[in-house]
């Protein structure tokens, strides 16, 4: 699953050129200085990562009570037909449910104290940059949380973010070095191959929970037991 993370990152990384490639275009880093534009760069993404991480511990916290309640198969069916009803769906009517409206008002909050940081040029306000970055809404972003959700713990949840964060990098980086360098075509033809790789992760999700004993993939009810069991006796 961490793979599947990292490849949803590189993948979706395309998506977040261009919803906040501005933002990396924007960075106030030091053109004549190579290694401290380096250094600044590397501080915006950790400030990322580590927004990603905290949410995926969190979420998988969450996901790990509900395991602890037996219900951690099922979650994990229900999030892969959630990613799944969220391609297929209209947007307008996934819109309607998805609750953001009620956090317009934060997001405002988020933005403004963006603006704020880009004026500054201190090593500290990349790493502010990058934390508050991974607060804006994302589609994207909200797809991995699903899947922090259902990995069933709160350090593999916060693993499963960090792991879609870094599969975000390469082109975010790139981004600030070059600016808006993506040709049209290609980038339309990477975005439509994003939902395709969104339900395929959505069917392992669902594969992940049915327990149809197919090794790595689809483990079955049994051998999650032994390994519980093989854990209590070692204790």
């Amino acid at each position: 699953m961490l793979i599947t993370a990292l490849i949803f990152g590189l993948l979706g990384s395309f998506h977040c050129v261009g919803m906040c490639g501005p933002i990396a275009f924007l960075l106030p880093v030091d053109r004549n200085n190579p290694v401290k534009r380096v250094l600044q760069i590397f501080s915006y993404h950790v400030g990322r990562l580590l927004t990603y991480g905290t949410i995926g511990v969190l979420f998988g916290f969450l996901g790990r009570r509900l395991d602890l309640f037996g219900f951690q198969q099922h979650i994990s069916i229900v999030i892969g037909v959630l990613m799944i009803l969220a391609i297929i769906l209209p947007s307008k009517v996934f819109s309607k449910y998805n609750g953001s409206r009620f956090m317009y008002k934060w997001v405002g909050k988020v933005k403004s104290a963006l603006g704020a940081e880009l004026k500054r040029k201190s090593m500290d306000s990349f790493f502010t940059i990058g934390f508050l970055n991974g607060f804006l809404p994302c589609g994207l972003v909200y797809m991995a949380v699903f899947g922090s959700v259902a990995v069933g713990g709160a350090w593999e949840g916060g693993l499963y973010m960090v792991f879609f964060g870094l599969g975000t990098i390469p082109l975010m980086t790139t981004a600030t070095y070059l600016g808006n360098f993506l040709n049209t075509t290609f980038k339309q033809r990477i975005l439509k191959a994003i939902p395709v790789f969104v339900i395929i992760v959505g069917v392992l999700f669902i594969l992940r929970g049915l327990g149809l004993g197919i090794p790595y993939v689809s483990p079955s009810n049994m051998v999650a037991i032994e390994k519980v069991s093989n854990n209590h006796l070692c204790h």
